[in-house]
């Protein structure tokens, strides 16, 4: 009887959990996209994207758009020359994936998970594969919090940004600047009707 009990609550839990949402959105305000860098073998920098948008919908497709022009170095003309030599034309960077949502539906409030998310990354043109290991805690009902529970590695040759980068080295008078660079995350999503 006990266990009939647990499980009639966990699927009422799931179904009304699922009930919440058709769709999850990014809160813009507080989630952010980091990237490090090295220069000159032992000088290390921080900077982010400040404006993502994106949603979740009820099918578990992720969709993530980083507003390329919002890159902060915390160098002004820094900002412009990622954008120029590194950037170019493009101005968004589009992240998708697929999240299994039974699993984020069966956390309660106060709830953790790490689990692995694979995707792309569509940038200047191309996909990207990514294989992301992200922790998931659910917030409240109707909020998800997704960070990268280990740090994503890209390589400058595989997002087909090296020629950019050895133009920042010349013009910044560099010795180098690393070819590989570490990505975190921090995403977090309301539930929307």
């Amino acid at each position: 009887m006990l266990t009939i009990f647990k499980t009639a609550t966990l699927a009422l839990t799931l179904m009304s959990t699922a009930a919440l949402a058709d769709t999850w959105t990014l809160d813009s305000d507080r989630s952010v996209l980091g990237f490090g860098s090295i220069k000159n073998d032992d000088t290390g920098e921080a900077h982010v994207f400040q404006r993502l948008s994106g949603s979740v919908n009820d099918d578990g497709q992720a969709v993530i758009d980083i507003d390329l022009t919002s890159v902060e170095t915390n160098i002004d003309i820094r900002n412009e020359r990622m954008q120029e030599h590194v950037f170019g034309p493009a101005t968004t960077a589009t992240l998708t994936a697929n999240v299994d949502m039974d699993q984020i539906a069966a956390l309660r409030v106060g709830d953790s998970t790490v689990t692995e998310i694979e995707g792309d990354v569509g940038f200047l043109g191309q996909d990207i594969p990514v294989f992301l290991d992200v922790f998931i805690m659910r917030m409240s009902e109707d909020q998800v919090l997704v960070t990268t529970n280990s740090m994503l590695f890209v390589s400058t040759e595989e997002a087909g940004i090296n020629a950019g980068i050895d133009t920042l080295m010349e013009i910044a008078g560099l010795d180098g600047i690393t070819r590989t660079f570490p990505v975190t995350l921090r995403l977090i999503f309301d539930a929307t009707a």
